[in-house]
């Protein structure tokens, strides 16, 4: 799993964009495509809007600062955020509504994908971070059994606004799951200010609000992850999000054999995936269930999503095989 606000570790998407301005008729007022990209959450933070010109500047400075908002809530980076208070003294009382509603989603979809996505796999993944790749086997197995006491959703306690663990040394890490989150706080402020074609991209966590004026989809491409000069997919939007996860590009150890990609129930790095790419309604939903799915592997992820309600995966496997659940061809290009 992720560590919220790093340098992105999500595979790096690319966005064919025609840049035009399109004229309505029946509107005193024209409405053109504006574009600003920001280093925010250790990563670049893109947004593309439609609107008029007296109203764009604002939009984009407001949409920025929901971020830094939401951070100072959702980040574990941050020591004085609400999840890091949590972390520090074990309970937090009075938690913002947002941590609440981010802890309830965690703990819905931790059940949901049969344990391959738990905020609380943070005692592991500061293991690998603090240096385990370079222990014997035997002692990254005795510290990492030792960890996995500590990991588990279900020893999250959340009565109103009140948020406990069950164990000392309990914590969490919201980073599978808190860019998609920020993401639709994002595109939920620019429909309420009246946006109605927008495309909001944290780190590969994207989300669209419609489509182009026009009628033209959103192109989002995936990375060839053989040799990223290339693309392997291209996939058409229009309202929804598509999240990718991919075991290529962060890694705890010089020789990359750990990658950051974590399966919360064995401690060790998830191993039968290179890259999973998710569409569904919301951000939040993809954000999660692209490292969900990536830690399930191909077949159980495939599984997984085909039981899902507004969710599609296209899963590149480790022995490099395209595995595509039942209604993604929709999104394909070509």
């Amino acid at each position: 799993m992720k560590k919220s606000a790093n340098p992105t570790f999500k595979i790096c998407i690319f966005l064919i964009l025609a840049i035009f301005t399109v004229s309505f008729s029946a509107c005193s007022f024209s409405v053109q495509r504006y574009e600003e990209t920001r280093e925010k959450m250790g990563t670049f933070v893109n947004i593309v809007i439609y609107a008029g010109e007296n109203d764009y500047m604002e939009i984009l400075d407001s949409s920025y600062a929901v971020i830094d908002e939401q951070s100072k809530i959702l980040s574990n980076y941050d020591p004085d955020s609400s999840i890091s208070v949590l972390n520090r003294e074990g309970v937090i009382n009075n938690a913002p509504d947002e941590l609440v509603e981010i802890i309830n989603l965690s703990k819905e979809y931790n059940k949901i994908t049969g344990g391959a996505f738990d905020i609380t796999v943070e005692p592991v993944l500061k293991l690998w971070s603090e240096g385990l790749w370079q222990e014997s086997k035997e002692m990254q197995e005795q510290k990492i059994t030792e960890a996995l006491e500590l990991i588990g959703s279900g020893m999250i306690d959340v009565k109103g606004n009140t948020i406990s663990f069950a164990k000392k040394g309990m914590e969490a890490t919201l980073g599978g799951i808190a860019k998609g989150y920020i993401v639709d706080k994002i595109t939920v402020y620019l429909k309420n200010h009246g946006i109605k074609n927008a495309l909001v991209n944290a780190g590969g966590d994207i989300a669209t609000i419609g489509s182009k004026p026009d009628g033209e989809k959103w192109i989002i491409n995936l990375e060839n992850p053989d040799n990223l000069e290339e693309k392997i997919a291209s996939f058409e939007v229009s309202g929804e999000a598509i999240a990718t996860s991919g075991n290529y590009y962060r890694y705890y150890d010089p020789k990359k054999e750990v990658h950051h990609i974590i399966d919360p129930r064995s401690g060790y790095s998830a191993d039968q995936c290179i890259s999973a790419t998710i569409i569904a309604k919301n951000a939040t939903v993809a954000d999660i269930l692209a490292t969900s799915v990536f830690v399930l592997g191909p077949d159980d992820g495939i599984n997984l999503a085909e039981a899902l309600d507004e969710v599609e995966a296209f899963i590149i496997g480790n022995d490099r095989r395209i595995y595509k659940t039942n209604g993604i061809d929709k999104y394909l290009l070509n």
